[in-house]
């Protein structure tokens, strides 16, 4: 979410009406997270000027670690600088600590790409944004999903339950330090989480909701301590259930 907002936000500032504005002080202290997007705190040190040259040798871009050469423009400005300044900033200061983390297995190939692509500015803005916007696509429609066999068919459903909410075993990325809770595209999604896990005993699909629309699932380790709840369905591993615990 903060690296979509981020794009999203240097797209504009390449497409500003005012020109392609670059941000001198680039650090993540200068941006704060309002209603799920990304916002400049001081705009300050934010410049139009783009370098004057008048040779392709004039528009070195350079990083404490990379140097990357760019193109005279025939009005004697290095063509994209303010840009490509921009977007390698989000890379070092941004995209190589959250990207890695952000999403399932099946998308982590498309993630990888765009960290590449923008650590080598082999991507501009506008092709960074379309990335990022076609994993988006995938993760919120779930088509990532490789076709596999039907782990559902495992658990037994219980509705009319659900779990007593505690602290229990935890997992990564979970958005409860209590416990395992993860995005999930479907009760099938879950189901095959809780399989890969060992402590995994039961889930439910909760009625809370991530910034994508995606339900949130809560992962347990027993599946003994069940209130009614007349909106929720509990699934319970088979090969957990008994008798005396239903």
């Amino acid at each position: 979410q903060i690296c979509l907002s981020l794009v999203k936000l240097l797209f504009y500032l390449a497409h500003s009406p005012l020109g392609s504005i670059v941000l001198l002080d680039f650090q993540p202290r200068q941006f704060v997270m309002v209603d799920g997007n990304l916002k400049v705190t001081d705009i300050d040190d934010a410049s139009t000027e783009e370098l004057s040259c008048r040779e392709d040798n004039d528009c070195t871009l350079d990083f404490p670690t990379k140097s990357f050469p760019l193109k005279c423009s025939t009005v004697g400005k290095c063509e994209g600088i303010n840009e490509k300044k921009n977007l390698f900033n989000a890379y070092r200061y941004f995209f190589t600590y959250l990207l890695p983390h952000s999403a399932p297995p099946a998308l982590q190939p498309f993630l990888s790409d765009i960290l590449n692509a923008t650590g080598d500015l082999r991507y501009g803005i506008n092709e960074t944004l379309k990335a990022f916007e076609k994993v988006l696509h995938l993760y919120k429609s779930g088509l990532y999903l490789q076709k596999r066999p039907l782990h559902l068919k495992d658990y037994i459903s219980l509705k009319g339950f659900r779990m007593v909410e505690g602290e229990d075993y935890k997992c990564w990325p979970s958005y409860s330090h209590l416990g395992c809770l993860l995005s999930v595209h479907s009760a099938e999604e879950a189901a095959a989480i809780c399989n890969s896990q060992s402590q995994c005993q039961s889930f439910i699909v909760t009625q809370r909701r991530t910034w994508t629309g995606r339900p949130l699932a809560s992962f347990q380790s027993s599946s003994t301590d069940l209130i009614p709840d007349a909106n929720a369905v509990v699934y319970i591993k088979r090969s957990a259930s008994s008798g005396e615990r239903l």
